[in-house]
């Protein structure tokens, strides 16, 4: 079974970074995994943008900081357009720019790496996240948030309790197993489920909360207060 896509489809991988010696390293990476190929690659933010579209890339691997259009403004062009609403992003980053971070989930990206981080971990990040999974795992993420929410995006978090209000317990329940980080089986596990199910009700919370993927619904659901990060 090809890794890549539903049917065998090989995922097709956008690299958005200024330095080529990284965009190279990256591209060879990603070229000698099973089930990848890469579509382009972009210099810049606004190429960035353009390449998602032309390219039909699945996924644009985007770095933060970028000339010209710098890579959260990217990310919030490619979620904002309708056309453009399959593609994933997954943002790199660096420790000591934490609220950048923050800002790439809100934006629209789907998950974020350390850009030192090892090879086999950039090919398995590329996977979750084209399998429509966010790439957030608890530990860092509840530090992260713990940091950055501290101010909280007044456009988000003044929505967000009383969209809570449409969820059922249930589906609260699931929000905040979501935003712990758990994968459908683990959701699941955790609450005697089948997997069928608990991808459901993921489903019918990011229906009611508007919320494009899995990161955006981890990020709602430390905005709402519905999870702190102590309790993460």
């Amino acid at each position: 079974m090809n890794p890549g896509q539903p049917g065998g489809r090989d995922v097709r991988v956008l690299l958005a970074d200024d330095q080529t010696l990284v965009r190279s390293a990256f591209a060879m990476l990603v070229e000698s995994a099973p089930g990848m190929t890469v579509v382009g690659e972009a210099a810049t933010g606004r190429q960035a943008v353009e390449l998602a579209r032309t390219a039909r890339a699945d996924l644009v691997v985007m770095d933060i900081r970028m000339p010209d259009l710098d890579g959260i403004e990217a990310t919030r062009l490619i979620a904002a357009d309708e056309d453009l609403a399959g593609v994933k992003v997954l943002a790199l980053t660096t420790y000591d720019t934490d609220e950048h971070v923050m800002a790439a989930l809100r934006a629209g990206a789907s998950g974020f790496l350390v850009k030192d981080t090892r090879p086999a971990d950039l090919l398995e990040a590329i996977r979750t996240v084209a399998a429509g999974e966010a790439l957030l795992s608890p530990g860092p993420t509840a530090r992260l948030i713990a940091r950055v929410l501290r101010t909280p995006d007044p456009c988000v978090s003044g929505s967000v309790p009383g969209a809570l209000e449409s969820l059922s317990d249930r589906e609260r329940q699931v929000l905040v197993l979501v935003a712990r980080g758990q994968n459908n089986t683990e959701i699941a596990d955790t609450l005697g489920l089948s997997p069928l199910t608990a991808k459901t009700h993921v489903s019918r919370i990011m229906g009611k909360l508007a919320a494009r993927d899995r990161a955006q619904l981890v990020i709602i659901a430390y905005e709402s207060g519905l999870v702190s990060p102590k309790s993460a």
